[in-house]
């Protein structure tokens, strides 16, 4: 059974940072391609990072050079570092396979405030 475990979100304040994990069991991060989504209130999912199977990586353009996504193959597990952090970046956050999303997990909230 596929699960991931998003973690890490909090309220920050404007120019702060954080560090969101992924944990997934039942699929492995280090040979899928995989990336973060966030979502706000009545909107869409938007993609914000992938990293590929060859670890190259994809960023939206209003994250580019703030945010970096990782993964540690030995914890199976995804990161999103989010430096910078702007009010607009507030959002529930989400990790999935990125060519063929599996189950969503619960999300983690990231709140900034300016």
């Amino acid at each position: 059974q596929v699960q991931l475990v998003e973690s890490g979100g909090d309220l920050v304040q404007a120019g702060g940072s954080l560090r969101l994990s992924c944990a997934a069991s039942g699929i492995s991060v280090s040979i899928n391609a995989m990336a973060w989504y966030r979502q706000t209130p009545g909107k869409q999912r938007d993609l914000v990072a992938r990293i590929g199977s060859g670890d190259s990586t994809n960023y939206a353009d209003s994250v580019k050079g703030r945010f970096t996504i990782s993964r540690d193959s030995a914890k199976n597990t995804v990161y999103l570092q989010m430096n910078s952090l702007k009010s607009e970046d507030t959002a529930v956050y989400y990790c999935n396979r990125f060519y063929a999303n599996v189950n969503w997990g619960q999300g983690t909230q990231v709140t900034v405030s300016s």
